[in-house]
């Protein structure tokens, strides 16, 4: 037997493997539909901080939905920003007309410590936080009017000390933000509730990352992750170091998509790669099956070239592998509410994740709010010259 009808059994052999991981993620999603919350006899009060850089689609109605939260006890938001020309200043303003009886606080400081730009931020925002409890969430996410609620009651047991959020992602500006929305859907949160359910993950995201005030003034606060680029990544493992269970609820929140060019899609998700890869290498390598249709086509196209190859199996792993992946859409789709895209998108997104991940396998440099940053072997951060 040749190279070339080795290589595409392969490749074939592989994408039937990824088609069989699709469908054993659609299983273990049901266990994060979610539940009824646990009533609290008494709730802690709540500082949610919202570091911010400019304006971009669904702001306003983003943060809007922190404002409106059916939440027992007090609560107030710390907005941050670094310019104090920041375009997301305009919308604050416009939020505390529409809600004023909301606490709210802005903190515009230019002041920069390390390289990560938004712990940078979060560190100039410390000085405003009065609660008990502190609720960090990125400026494109948007919750329901439970969410305080659930995080709350989440990290009310005294052997957790913080709380995380899986999320969906949803189109807000366009084309390109779909297929962004549809990457976070069904190419991330498949493979986060797949290696939840092994037991062989331990996730923190942005999305949602809350603690104990208590906890977090003990490490010192936002100042240890000043120059890791998976901060999120590093506050989870701060709460876990100090022998505490960091809880996932079962619920999602939504994370916009905002990308409205193909350039700035592209180096969001090589940073969001590179990421992944700094923080879980072999796990990073590892997902290379989970890019299960372009794997049946690349063997269909060896297939093809070998002439004598493996047609007929290399074509039933493309029907086999395109029905796993509508099926595990529709399963998240389900459990989690709201589409992130349509299905006939779906082929092109896997393949358009499948060329982003061969392009994380190499260099080290990311972008991040126009800045060209290169990562050290230990995720930390250095400016480029």
């Amino acid at each position: 037997m040749t190279v070339l009808p080795i290589l595409s059994w392969l490749l074939i052999l592989a994408a039937f493997a990824g088609a069989g991981y699709a469908l054993v993620a659609a299983g273990f999603a049901g266990r994060f539909k979610a539940s009824a919350i646990a009533p609290l006899t008494e709730y802690p009060s709540i500082t949610i901080l919202k570091p911010l850089h400019g304006d971009e689609p669904g702001l306003e109605e983003n943060l809007a939905s922190f404002f409106v939260q059916d939440y027992p006890a007090p609560f107030e938001i710390v907005f941050g920003v670094q310019d104090p020309n920041d375009a997301a200043l305009a919308v604050v303003e416009r939020l505390k007309a529409r809600f004023p009886n909301i606490n709210t606080i802005t903190v515009v400081d230019g002041a920069r410590a390390g390289t990560n730009p938004k712990v940078a931020n979060l560190l100039n925002m410390e000085k405003a936080i009065r609660h008990q409890v502190i609720v960090l969430s990125d400026a494109d996410i948007a919750v329901e009017a439970d969410y305080l609620r659930r995080i709350a009651s989440a990290l009310a047991p005294e052997d957790v000390g913080g709380v995380t959020c899986l999320y969906t992602g949803f189109a807000a500006a366009g084309r390109v933000s779909q297929l962004s929305a549809m990457g976070a859907s069904y190419q991330f949160l498949p493979n986060v509730i797949m290696g939840l359910g092994l037991k062989m993950a331990q996730p923190c995201f942005g999305s949602t990352i809350a603690f104990k005030r208590s906890l977090f003034e003990s490490w010192g606060g936002f100042l240890p992750f000043k120059d890791q680029l998976a901060d999120d990544h590093a506050m989870g493992m701060a709460v876990r170091n100090a022998g505490l269970i960091l809880a996932i609820p079962p619920f999602a929140v939504r994370h916009a998509a905002v990308e409205t060019g193909w350039g700035e899609w592209f180096t969001h998700e090589l940073r969001w790669m590179r990421t992944i890869r700094t923080v879980d290498p072999g796990g990073h390598a590892g997902s290379f099956i989970t890019h299960a249709f372009p794997l049946s086509l690349l063997g269909l196209i060896v297939a093809l070239a070998a002439q004598s190859g493996p047609l007929d199996a290399a074509w039933g792993a493309v029907v086999a592998t395109l029905l796993a992946r509508v099926m595990l859409k529709w399963r998240l789709d389900a459990i989690f509410g709201k589409p992130a895209g349509p299905f006939w998108l779906l082929p092109f997104r896997d393949v358009f994740s499948f060329c982003v991940f061969l392009t994380s396998l190499f260099g080290g440099a990311v972008v991040w709010q126009n800045e060209r940053l290169a990562v050290l072997k230990d995720g930390a951060l250095k400016a480029r010259s």
